[in-house]
């Protein structure tokens, strides 16, 4: 049987725009220049989700310069579910979605891309899933319809790098599309990191998971607004800095071996000097390698130590990962990030 969801009342200081009714699923929808997939994939989404009980739908946008907004909210005009949040400015997808998540008031909460690739209809799958007991159902992928080989063989082998020096198991072929339940949104509340790296995220916070395999579609319309080569390098960088203390290990341990080698190479050249004496030329270019060799290798460790202070330094300073602007049909429980509504 389905375990219920503790109930959580929003804080005293966040506001709404919406009804008190909680429904049963929120569906969290990250938006920037989509504007010709909203209708679409409403077409697709409302359906199941009136299969399913009550729902709220949430686009998270990015001020984008073409007609998403108004698109959203002549839709949310004809269905008080359709929900917007705008920023202030553009976050960025990860941002969105944490803030999509946090301000949800569902008992379930969806995570899904608007361009179809992810078909809604794999919701009900989802749902089936977690009626069994779980608090999280990942949907994975078996296909990558629409993307190009490059891409493919970049997240096959970063999904296996991150899975191999992560502090938590992050599954692989999976992105942010998932069924979470309320308590797993509240625990993600809980957490003050600013990355946004969800499937990590909730790895982290732990609960009954499990997955469902799907066939991912091409997009419907548009492309992607990650960058096709960088984005995917972006998205690994986040999950093997944000979960694992491996690349820092790794440095430390090729800096012991290449001093133990380069130690052992001055004994050998020494050794052989002694036996050939002028017979055996040191000489300008060993010396090139070995500075070339040895500036690499620190230049790559500063790299590696780069990335960690860098994440440390977003910490400390506490910015907001986003800040919404203005809401219609959604209501507002944390404007500026997690625990940004409650009470001091």
């Amino acid at each position: 049987m389905m375990r219920a969801p503790p109930a959580i009342a929003p804080s005293a200081q966040g506001h709404t725009s919406a009804g008190s009714d909680v429904p049963l699923i929120s569906v969290v929808v990250p938006v920037y220049k989509e504007e010709r997939s909203i209708r679409p994939f409403l077409a697709r989404m409302v359906p199941v989700l009136e299969r399913l009980g009550t729902y709220e739908i949430i686009f998270c946008l990015d001020p984008a310069p073409d007609q998403t907004e108004v698109n959203i909210l002549q839709e949310a005009e004809r269905n008080p579910r359709i929900g917007l949040l705008v920023f202030s400015r553009r976050f960025g997808q990860p941002a969105a979605t944490m803030a999509g998540i946090l301000n949800c008031r569902g008992d379930w909460c969806v995570v899904i891309d608007v361009d179809l690739q992810d078909p809604p209809e794999v919701i009900e799958t989802l749902w089936r899933k977690a009626n069994e007991g779980y608090d999280v159902v990942t949907a994975r992928r078996t296909t990558r319809e629409g993307e190009t080989l490059i891409k493919r063989a970049i997240s096959r082998v970063g999904y296996g790098l991150i899975n191999e020096i992560a502090e938590v198991p992050i599954p692989r072929n999976t992105g942010d599309f998932r069924l979470m339940s309320r308590r797993v949104v509240e625990e993600l509340r809980g957490l003050s990191e600013t990355h946004g790296f969800l499937r990590g995220l909730v790895a982290l916070v732990g609960f009954p998971q499990a997955e469902v395999l799907y066939e991912r579609d091409a997009r419907h319309a548009g492309q992607g607004n990650y960058n096709r080569y960088l984005g995917s390098l972006k998205i690994g960088f986040n999950g093997v800095f944000g979960f694992s203390s491996a690349p820092l290990q790794i440095m430390m341990w090729s800096g012991f071996l290449i001093a133990f080698l380069s130690a052992c190479g001055v004994l050998i050249m020494v050794t052989l000097k002694i036996i050939y004496g002028d017979e055996y030329p040191l000489g300008i270019p060993t010396i090139t390698v070995l500075v070339l060799f040895i500036g690499g290798v620190q230049l790559a460790a500063i790299g590696v130590l780069g990335e960690y202070v860098g994440r440390i330094y977003n910490e400390v300073r506490r910015r907001p990962p986003y800040i919404v602007d203005r809401a219609v049909n959604a209501a507002v429980r944390d404007p500026r990030g997690p625990r940004s509504g409650s009470p001091t």
